[in-house]
């Protein structure tokens, strides 16, 4: 087994009594003294504050030329529009293989003569290879090893923030920023993966400690593990690579079309031209055998990820399964997401999902679970 890597935050967590955990290949915070729902409760009323540093950092620049030239470059990986990102914005994508399916999910930001991307920690080592072996000799690729990322969010993130970093205040959801603070040079985005209103915040290794603690000594801010950030996300009705979605679903299956602007789509200027455009853009136009849904399990338990659902309580053949599930602290109840056939994919149908043995009932239900708090 190899041995397990370590963020620039592991002294920190440790002093505040989080319990570590494999993940990813890192030793991770799951949970802080508070406990997973009262963590999860916080950073929906307050701010809560999330290492990421396990996540991969990369640059992407022009040899020559500009950023249009590596824009237009990128496309040939995603399917989503790059050139179409204005200067100082972010937007969502994903790397899909020829057959079709997603290799991993990430943020791409336009950085002005460079861009800017954020990848999963597992898949990073991947991502990079893919990224050298697609892209023409004319794009530099750098991984950024030397800046730690954080994530503060929830309703008080911005005025937490804004005490360190003035200006952040005026940013919106999706813009990026580089900006100055007694910490250094801090790269910020408007965004995160809880549904609430934050920051992601990539500052220098050798500074992260000190900043992370100036955040915490506000009293709105409090330290959240990765137990939480999986509750709050699932909430949220985002994917979690792995499990919501891999090599096998293709970005239709998985009801992430909207990410795929309609300049690729069939029709439009820059139509396909990216790995599996066959594929995904008939499935686009003819629809497909399955899709990711939204399921509310009826009384207190959750289904986990790998229950066998069922169009009926006697069905013999299953119809899909979950990927994701968890009790959701907002929410008040439990909640899944996983696959059906498209037949029983329309909200307010009741399928069953196979729990130790027992065929229980559980609704399709619209995502997300609950209305995110983004700052338009």
């Amino acid at each position: 087994m190899a041995e397990l890597k370590r963020t620039g935050l592991y002294d920190l967590h440790v002093e505040l009594g989080a319990k570590m955990v494999p993940f990813a290949g890192y030793e991770m915070p799951v949970q802080y003294p508070m406990g997973v729902m009262k963590e999860h409760l916080h950073c929906r009323a307050a701010a809560g504050l999330f290492d990421v540093s396990h996540m991969g950092q990369v640059i992407v620049r022009p040899k020559s030329g500009d950023v249009t030239d590596v824009a237009r470059a990128l496309e040939s990986l995603v399917p989503v529009s790059v050139l179409g990102l204005k200067e100082g914005r972010q937007r969502y994508g994903f790397f899909t293989s020829d057959a079709g399916g997603i290799l991993d999910d990430l943020m791409i930001a336009n950085r002005g003569d460079h861009l800017f991307l954020v990848v999963n920690a597992a898949c990073k080592a991947g991502d990079i290879a893919h990224l050298r072996a697609g892209l023409p000799d004319s794009c530099e690729i750098e991984e950024i090893t030397d800046r730690a990322l954080l994530a503060l969010q929830g309703p008080d993130a911005e005025a937490v923030l804004e005490t360190l970093v003035p200006g952040t205040a005026a940013m919106r959801f999706m813009d990026v920023a580089v900006l100055s603070s007694e910490f250094g040079e801090v790269w910020i985005s408007r965004s995160g993966y809880t549904g609430e209103d934050g920051f992601e915040i990539s500052v220098a290794n050798a500074r992260a400690g000190d900043f992370a603690r100036a955040l915490l000594v506000h009293d709105a801010a409090e330290p959240i593990g990765l137990g939480a950030r999986d509750s709050l996300r699932l909430e949220a009705g985002l994917c979690l690579y792995g499990n919501d979605i891999d090599t096998s679903t293709s970005p239709v299956e998985a009801a992430l079309t909207w990410a795929i602007q309609k300049v690729r789509r069939a029709g439009g200027d820059r139509e396909g031209g990216f790995p599996g455009a066959e594929r995904i853009l008939r499935e686009m136009a003819e629809g497909t055998d399955r899709l990711r849904v939204g399921l509310r399990p009826d009384g207190r338990a959750p289904m986990r990820a790998g229950t066998e659902l069922f169009a009926a309580a006697d069905s013999e053949r299953p119809i899909g399964a979950v990927t994701s599930g968890a009790y959701g602290p907002s929410i008040e109840g439990p909640m899944s997401m996983g696959y059906v056939a498209t037949g029983q994919a329309a909200p307010g149908t009741v399928i069953y999902g196979e729990v130790r043995g027992k065929r229980l009932p559980a609704t399709v239900t619209d995502l997300p679970f609950r209305p995110s708090n983004y700052k338009r």
